[in-house]
């Protein structure tokens, strides 16, 4: 692990963990940092043991305050390319076959909450706060907003992002954007307790799913039941399942293949 990084990437027993590591600057997010959280969903789906991914900012103060606001850091787009990078990350995220858990250490702010939704799960620090101050500056969160509208109701969505204002981690909660939220000394314990919860289970029932889940979202029910009809039968050919099933009438703990 190279501490100079900007993102540092790291397996730790069944999870790998991506960290931003600019906490001079609120781990604001610019292209070489996006680039490297990519690197890290990447690498993190190149190894067979990882079943889960991390992703944090380094220190105490901020998970990430969004994009850095420096002339030519953050908002330096090259309009010439049709995607944005940070809409590519977005995306990587959205298709990963792996589950991602965002620990809030700190401070969640514009595009940080954009990596706080593109996840599976959140774990927030009780301190931690959140928000959408981008109309603060003449801009509005575009990106994230794709992924808040499947997570909060819309009118909590135009509150958080036509008035800018702060909101805590209670709030986010409340609103469905965080799932648990503990004091700062308790985080990584959370984190671990929520990474054994899955290392456990049949990594190929958990892509598989994942998988499914992104599929239907856009499908209406009659569409939905007929894939995930299809989906179920398929299940029952892989390896994991038979597995599974021999394991659950052994009375034994299933040794899972990931196939």
């Amino acid at each position: 692990m190279n501490t100079a990084a900007e993102v540092l990437l790291e397996q730790r027993g069944a999870a790998f963990w991506i960290t931003i590591n600019r906490p001079d600057k609120r781990n604001a997010l610019h292209p070489g940092v996006i680039d490297g959280i990519r690197e890290g969903l990447r690498r993190a789906h190149a190894l067979t043991e990882v079943r889960v991914i991390v992703i944090t900012g380094a220190g105490d103060k901020a998970f990430c305050a969004g994009g850095d606001l420096r002339p030519g850091q953050g908002f330096a787009f090259d309009f010439s390319r049709p995607r944005l990078d940070y809409g590519e990350l977005l995306r990587e995220a959205q298709d990963a076959s792996l589950p991602i858990i965002a620990r809030i250490n700190g401070a969640c702010m514009a595009g940080g909450v954009g990596l706080a939704a593109m996840g599976d799960f959140a774990i927030a620090a009780d301190h931690a706060q959140f928000g959408l101050p981008e109309v603060r500056i003449g801009l509005f969160p575009m990106q994230v907003l794709s992924l808040l509208q499947t997570l909060v109701l819309p009118r909590t969505v135009r509150e958080w992002a036509i008035t800018g204002e702060p909101f805590s981690a209670q709030e986010a909660q409340l609103a469905g954007l965080v799932n648990h939220i503990v004091p700062a000394a308790e985080l990584d314990a959370k984190v671990q307790w929520l990474v054994d919860r899955i290392a456990d289970k049949s990594p190929t029932a958990i892509r598989r799913g994942k998988a499914a889940m992104r599929a239907i979202a856009s499908m209406s029910f009659d569409e939905a039941i007929a894939h995930t009809e299809a989906q179920i039968g398929l299940l029952t050919l892989t390896e994991d399942a038979k597995e599974g099933l021999a394991a659950f009438n052994d009375k034994r703990r299933p040794a899972w293949t990931g196939r």
